[in-house]
């Protein structure tokens, strides 16, 4: 599994499949090979709900860390 957190806070955001990780990854852009976070914003989350309609579990992650905020920076870590 896949372990979501807010990069700025730490605070816990849930976790993702290895599957979900992988279209995180694809829709959002990358700044080097190595990098686990990304910024997200509700705009970022309409598009991957578009573009994947199976993403139904981590669109709600995604959601749900955003909140009523304009947007958040999230990291990932595999757990095991």
């Amino acid at each position: 599994m896949i372990r979501l957190s807010n990069k700025d806070t730490g605070a816990d955001i849930g976790e993702i499949s290895e599957e979900e990780l992988q279209i995180l990854v694809a829709a959002l852009e990358e700044e080097d090979s190595k990098d686990q976070n990304y910024w997200i914003d509700h705009a970022t989350v309409d598009m991957i709900e578009i573009d994947h309609l199976n993403a139904g579990s981590l669109i709600t992650v995604l959601r749900a860390a955003i909140g009523g905020s304009d947007g958040v920076e999230i990291q990932y870590v595999r757990t095991a």
